[in-house]
């Protein structure tokens, strides 16, 4: 057994925390363990999740993986973990804190012959995740299917999404239709847990939100 001083939390008052290894570090984080479960063990387990999966990736779900780590210390690691991440990690993904912002996220079909209905998704801090081209088309209710929807969103574990798409005419009047898409896609948004911030309607350079 290690002697007190010898402890991560101890080792890392006494010497600082560059003296701890990784590990260490995630020990001094998780701070306990259990009867079958040492702490030493679960920060090994949790440094291999980390490894493989990567920083950038890593969900609250693969920490609750790891045996041994419950809810609350679950909730602690990755909130200690995202708030590093936003602070600190260099970040290529844009933040997307506007209309505009999000606009511009949508520059490819502003001039398409066709009606394009897109999406991006969005992580809890907004940034980009991805961007998609759901149909090609008339805008319906039977074409834009929430489920063509979501299905990409859930996979990219988005927290929220923008919809999007074009008015090949250059008119920028909200129809019917469009507001019926809104409240379609917002409804199951709100089932799954995952919000729509908006609804852009691009026309050339122009937009409005049909939400």
């Amino acid at each position: 057994m290690k002697a007190k001083q010898d402890l991560p939390r101890e080792k890392l008052n006494r010497k600082g925390a560059e003296s701890l290894t990784d590990v260490e570090l995630l020990q001094a984080l998780i701070g306990s363990g259990g009867k079958d479960n040492d702490v030493t063990k679960i920060a090994k387990n949790l440094n291999a999740t980390i490894q493989k999966i990567g920083v950038e990736k890593l969900t609250i779900d693969d920490v609750k993986s790891i045996k041994g780590i419950g809810d609350a210390k679950a909730t602690m690691v990755f909130a200690a973990l995202e708030f590093w991440r936003r602070k600190f990690m260099k970040q290529t993904r844009p933040i997307i804190d506007s209309n505009e912002k999000a606009a511009e996220q949508f520059s490819f079909i502003k001039d398409k012959k066709q009606e394009h209905f897109a999406m991006i998704t969005l992580d809890g801090a907004r940034r980009l995740i991805k961007r998609h081209l759901i149909t090609v088309g008339t805008l319906t209710n039977s074409l834009v299917h929430p489920r063509e929807v979501f299905a990409p969103a859930m996979e990219d574990r988005a927290a929220s999404i923008i919809i999007a798409h074009n008015h090949p005419s250059g008119a920028l009047d909200i129809s019917s239709k469009d507001r019926e898409v809104t409240k379609r896609i917002q409804e199951a948004g709100e089932l799954l847990g995952i919000k729509l911030d908006d609804h852009i309607i691009i026309a050339g350079d122009d937009f409005v939100s049909a939400l």
